[in-house]
């Protein structure tokens, strides 16, 4: 048999249940377009990984340009985003793609601001390899 709730039961259920449902849209309107790279340039940077984090949302390289870089526009400390897991580990990155004080070289295209940030388009390990962000590619990601 089923039994009616009462007024006070089904007030409160939808109180609790639009709470939860308000908690959760944050989250999902945390995620950010990728509006602020200069998707139509892509930059080489040249330097040694500070930090490498395989995760989500996004993963992330710090790399370290030196003062003698070719490009003197590109030294610095960068921030280069990448993609999330999944989507990394489909590219053949992994947790021990790099390591701190490894080389690397980055393509990337810079923030619009100017800050010192950039989306990854590839990555070139000292060995030459190369490792996407994703398979999708922007206009601008040509070889």
């Amino acid at each position: 048999m089923v039994r009616a709730m009462k007024p006070k039961q089904t007030i409160l259920s939808f109180t609790v249940a639009l709470g939860l449902s308000l908690f959760a849209v944050p989250r999902s309107l945390a995620h950010h377009s990728r509006a602020g790279f200069d998707l139509s340039r892509n930059v080489t940077y040249q330097g040694l990984v500070k930090n490498y984090q395989l995760e989500n949302p996004h993963s992330y390289l710090v790399i370290t340009v030196s003062p003698d870089a070719k490009n003197s526009s590109t030294v610095g400390t960068w921030t280069i985003e990448a993609s999330s897991i999944d989507i990394m580990i489909h590219e053949g990155w992994s947790r021990m793609t790099y390591r701190p004080g490894d080389a690397i070289t980055v393509v990337a295209h810079p923030m619009k601001n100017g800050q010192k940030g950039a989306l990854l388009f590839y990555a070139i390990k000292a060995d030459g390899t190369r490792l996407y962000r994703a398979s999708h590619r922007y206009d601008s990601e040509t070889e």
